[in-house]
């Protein structure tokens, strides 16, 4: 009895220290929210004090990537690890959302669940002994086998759609007038409570900044009575941020109460670009907001449908203040968390990142380990009067050199995004051999991954509805 006494005291050191090599990682992310949408990234309108905040006691990232220009194949990406030709997941919804059929290609059939095969990043961090949550949009599969509960999440309680009188799955209680980012707020507080002896995965994929553009009223009016700046001047755009920002406040003020703050990463990002920069490139689509500097806004492949906000908080273990200018993406997040887990990877599941977690300790001497990132979108992205946000393109950014090439006629776009954020000046014609070395790397990626090409299409007339064929069927 007296060995047993003694041990005891010891294996829970032995435990104390294994959690603590061990953190909680927390991954919180906006919907359709921009680059310059916050604060410490630009915006002179919208006020983001927490997340700034969490900027000043960690790592501001002002290259990270989304996979994709839209919601969903960004969450496939970060809950598989995977590029969008390994889940077929490219876009939102079926390739008849928009009219291809008046166009130069048939789209790839676009998968709408990620795939029952695909071990997600929740699956593997339970494997490695980690509780896991999820409050907020999934949008990864409809029906009781697609349900996050179902895919690796211990407690999962979905909601998007309506910021007010909001449905829940599974039906959950909430008291009349309840705000959707408030209720997913007390859900993800409520779940780190519990489990604050760790180690656990928390995502929070709230619903806003995403339509329909509904706040809560006190806020609007704090907004409209504040002069706009550099094109961001919508009041309840601003007030729906305030409530992710105060999101983000409420989970990292209970991470500091409850004392575990030194031992639990939290992420701040966004799924894509912000619903904006479109009336300046020709685009028939409402400015909600502006992406400026950047070129376009969700749905295009150019910066500001693609950069976005990045942010990491670990005391004691990021550098408070860090700026880095190092390229990561969506896929980086499962292969980081594995790292911080010592969880193992998946058999039989490739992962295209790679782990950021060497850089987010020493960003001023380490570099992320990549030679490029790439995107592949074989279909369109409609807006009004037979204008595009996309058309079927493939990307590849290597160093600070950006080349998109058309699917359509194979034309190239190429820019130095260090010269040229804004992506004026297609250099194209001008540094064919910078083109061709990309255009190689791109090329050898698509046939290593086997990526799927759209199909010529004889085109026929454009339909009078600005582009949507929300019920038309592909045959």
């Amino acid at each position: 009895m007296t060995f047993v006494r003694l041990l005891l005291p010891a294996l829970a050191l032995v435990a104390a220290a294994r959690a603590a090599d061990r953190p909680n990682i927390i991954f919180i992310l906006a919907d359709d929210l921009g680059y310059t949408d916050v604060s410490c990234y630009g915006s002179k309108y919208y006020e983001t004090p927490n997340i700034d905040r969490l900027a000043l006691e960690g790592l501001k990232f002002t290259n990270g990537y989304t996979n994709a220009p839209n919601c969903q194949p960004t969450r496939a990406a970060l809950l598989s690890g995977q590029y969008g030709p390994r889940t077929g997941i490219y876009t939102v919804g079926g390739i008849d959302r928009f009219d291809w059929r008046s166009q130069a290609l048939r789209p790839v059939d676009n998968v709408t669940t990620l795939p029952a095969e695909k071990i997600t990043i929740a699956q593997a961090l339970k494997g490695a002994g980690y509780a896991t949550g999820l409050f907020g949009k999934w949008h990864l599969g409809n029906g009781p086998e697609a349900h996050p509960s179902k895919r690796g999440f211990d407690e999962a309680i979905v909601s998007n759609g309506k910021h007010f009188d909001f449905d829940t799955d599974p039906k959950t209680a909430y008291p009349e007038g309840t705000y959707l980012a408030d209720f997913i707020t007390g859900k993800a507080v409520d779940f780190i409570g519990r489990h604050k002896d760790g180690p656990f995965f928390l995502y929070v994929p709230h619903f806003g900044v995403h339509a329909p553009y509904q706040a809560k009223p006190e806020l609007i009016a704090k907004f409209r009575a504040k002069a706009a700046a550099g094109g961001h001047d919508d009041p309840v755009y601003a007030a729906m941020l305030a409530s992710v920002d105060e999101s983000v406040g409420r989970i990292t003020a209970k991470l500091d109460e409850l004392g575990i703050a030194e031992n639990t990463l939290v992420i701040f990002s966004s799924d894509n670009g912000g619903v904006g920069g479109y009336q300046r490139e020709g685009i028939q689509a409402k400015d909600t907001t502006d992406n400026s500097p950047l070129k376009a806004g969700k749905g295009s492949l150019h910066e500001g449908g693609i950069r976005v906000p990045y942010v990491f908080r670990w005391k004691g273990k990021i550098p408070p203040g860090s700026v880095s200018a190092q390229p990561i993406a969506s896929i980086d997040l499962y292969p980081s968390t594995l790292e911080l887990a010592g969880a193992k990877k998946p058999e039989n599941q490739v992962l295209d990142g790679v782990s950021y977690v060497s850089h987010l300790k020493d960003p001023a001497n380490t570099k992320v380990g990549r030679d490029a990132l790439f995107w592949h979108f074989p279909g369109y992205l409609g807006a009004g009067n037979n204008t595009w946000r996309t058309k079927p393109v493939s990307v590849v950014r290597s160093g600070s050199w950006k080349l998109i090439q058309s699917l359509e006629d194979q034309s190239l776009q190429l820019y130095n995004l260090d010269e040229d954020l804004g992506e004026k000046s297609n250099l194209a014609a001008a540094q064919p051999e910078k083109a061709k070395e990309l255009l190689a790397k791109l090329d050898a990626w698509r046939a290593d991954i086997k990526a799927p090409l759209p199909i010529k299409n004889e085109p026929q007339d454009s339909v009078p509805d600005d582009g949507k064929r929300k019920n038309r069927r592909n045959k």
